[in-house]
This record gives structure tokens, C-alpha cells and sequence, in this order.
């Protein structure tokens, strides 16, 4: 039997629904999803197997104007992923319709893409009424000549499986990239700092996310078949070390918890989670940090 593999690319501004559709094909959690734009920061490839088809999806940080050093290493592992790939997805909000931020990733599509298919996938169709959807999809094809347009819901995964079906059919034959068991090619101890992360984002609901990362500085398999997990969460400043601990400690142990709960999860194993807290003032202009994070830190200037 011939096979086919290749890599899709997803695109869009921050909060989209790329994550969660990624997650929706993959059939698995692989890329963090928050209500907090620009979470995804390194390049999450995640693996969905369609007939004979390998899909390699590119989970790619959204498309902003970047302010600081890693908001630019960010768009440029953005762009990156959209050149390297096979296949290009542009994924906009049916409720959001055509932003500033939409027509500026339009505006370099044709340069970036240039050669490769691109589809266009509305997301959020049950949030608006047909005629504004037939309006949207007329517009944005009259912008740029898109392959296909779908429309869908990555949440509740209407319209997903045509999409993914489409996708197969445009990778060039060859043989698969990845063991046929293994959904996403990030590191384990990556994934198990992303969990983190992101219930670090989900907890402090202010500003703070995007000036903490986390490092998984440990791994240790344990003779009982457990895993013992030690954790850097990195901070800029000595207040916010406080914000992370909270009351007590109590934030930093509910963070813990919800973390360890999911990566058990994810695992299919115990897991003894063990969090520290690191105050560095500079870790946004670290080149260590972004490699970590997968992000190129020249990128970033």
C-alpha cells in the first residue's frame, strides 16, 4: 500500500482555535489551550493518521504585532512553520470576521505560502447566522485564492473530519515520519512543563503568564514504575514569586495538584510532582530559555 506524509501548518491570530483544533485532529491533548492569547509558544507538532496519510500539524505561536523579544522569535516561528510545510491552514473567527490582524497575515500569506496549497478554515460557525457566514467566506476569497474553505467548530468538532480528510489528500506520497503510536514529536519533559504552564495561565488571571515560564529540570523513573518530576518556574521579579505561592502556598500547591492530576493522566502512571519557584529578572533575554521553549533566540531581535 503507497503512503503519504507531510507537514500542515495552522495559522492565525493569537486564540483562533488552533490548539484546540490541532487537539481535535490529533484526538489527544497535545497543545496547551487557555482563554489567554499567545499561550502556544513553541512550534507543537502533533500526529493524526488519516487512511494511508500521516498528518504532521504544526501548531504555530499566533500571528501578532510583536512587541518584545520573544513576541518576535514567536512570529517567526510562526512564518517558519508556514514555509517549511507542506500544507498551509489559515484559521480566522466566523464571530471576529476580517480584523486588522487578519488582513496583516493575508497581506504575507502569498509571499510565505508561495508554491504550497492553502486552505481557509472558519471557526466558530455556531456563533453566527448563515448570511454573515456566505458574506465572510465571498470576502475572503476574493482576498486571496484559498484551495478550499471549511467551515467548522474545532470545539465541538463539526467539520473537523472533512477538513482532515481534504488535508491527506494533498501530502506528497512517501513514508510516514513517525511510529505509527506517537501523537506529538515534543520532548516528554517539555509537554510535562507545558501542563504546567498552562495551569499556571489558567490560575493568575492577570498580566504574570507571559512573564513565567516553566523548565522541567528532572526526570526520574522510579523502580515502582512511578515517575518523579522536579519543576523551575521562573519569574521576573521577587513580587511575583508571591503572586505564584499565593496565600500559604495555596496557589502554587492547587497548580501543583491540577498539573500532577493531568500528567498522571496523560502518562497512564503515577506521577510525584515537585514545583520550585526561581526569581530571573532577565529569562526573556536568556538564549537557553528560548531553546527550551523551541523558539531560535536570534529570531528575537
Amino acid at each position: 500500500m503507497s503512503t503519504r506524509a507531510g507537514f500542515v501548518a495552522l495559522i492565525g491570530e493569537p486564540n483562533a482555535g488552533k490548539s484546540t483544533l490541532l487537539n481535535r485532529m490529533v484526538g489527544a491533548k497535545v497543545s496547551i489551550v487557555t482563554h489567554k492569547v499567545q499561550t502556544t509558544r513553541a512550534r507543537i507538532r502533533g500526529v493524526a493518521i488519516e487512511g494511508d496519510a500521516q498528518l504532521v500539524f504544526v501548531d504555530t505561536p499566533g500571528l501578532f504585532k510583536p512587541r518584545r523579544r520573544l513576541d518576535r522569535a514567536m512570529v517567526a516561528a510562526a512564518w517558519g512553520g508556514a514555509a517549511d510545510a507542506d500544507v498551509v491552514v489559515l484559521l480566522i473567527e466566523a464571530n471576529r470576521g476580517i480584523t486588522d490582524g487578519v488582513k496583516a497575515i493575508l497581506e504575507n500569506l502569498g509571499e510565505v505560502t508561495r508554491g504550497r496549497k492553502v486552505a481557509l478554515a472558519i471557526n466558530k460557525i455556531d456563533r453566527v447566522q448563515s448570511p454573515a457566514l456566505l458574506a465572510l467566506t465571498k470576502d475572503m476569497n476574493d482576498r486571496f485564492p484559498f484551495e478550499e474553505t471549511f467551515m467548522i467548530s474545532a470545539e465541538k468538532g463539526h467539520g473537523v473530519a472533512s477538513l482532515r480528510a481534504w488535508l491527506a489528500g494533498q501530502l506528497p506520497d512517501g513514508p510516514w515520519l513517525y511510529p505509527e503510536d506517537q501523537i506529538a514529536d515534543l520532548p516528554l519533559r517539555m509537554i510535562a512543563a507545558e501542563i504546567t504552564r498552562e495551569k499556571l495561565t489558567l490560575r493568575l488571571h492577570q498580566e504574570l503568564p507571559y512573564q513565567l515560564t516553566v523548565e522541567t529540570e528532572n526526570w526520574e523513573e522510579r523502580p515502582d514504575g512511578s515517575a518523579r518530576i522536579d519543576q523551575l518556574i521562573y519569574v521576573m521579579r521577587d513580587g511575583h514569586k508571591g503572586i505564584v505561592l499565593g496565600h500559604k502556598g495555596e496557589t502554587i500547591k492547587q497548580v501543583g495538584a491540577a498539573a500532577r492530576a493531568e500528567l498522571e493522566e496523560f502518562l497512564g502512571r503515577r506521577v510525584h510532582l515537585f514545583l520550585q519557584i526561581k526569581v530571573r529578572p532577565n529569562w526573556l533575554e536568556e538564549a537557553e530559555r528560548y531553546s527550551e521553549m523551541g523558539l531560535d533566540f536570534k529570531d528575537g531581535n
